[in-house]
């Protein structure tokens, strides 16, 4: 299930990093997208969105849901 977020913080390749294999711990076969310039985060994964959002936030970058597009 894809679920879409606005983390904030991020702003290089490090951060797409960090925020990729975060998730991919909770999830290793979660798929993982990061727009930098928009600061979004698409995650393709069956794990809850609450664990979701606690693995990237202790990256320590704030998350909170994206807005419509």
């Amino acid at each position: 299930m894809n679920q879409v977020f606005e983390v904030q913080g991020m702003s290089c390749g490090h951060c797409v990093r960090a925020v990729t294999q975060a998730v991919q711990k909770l999830d290793g076969q979660a798929r993982v997208e990061v727009d930098l310039a928009r600061g979004r985060v698409t995650v393709d994964t069956g794990a809850a969105r609450e664990a979701v959002v606690q693995a990237i936030e202790s990256e320590g970058y704030r998350v909170r849901p994206a807005s419509p597009q």
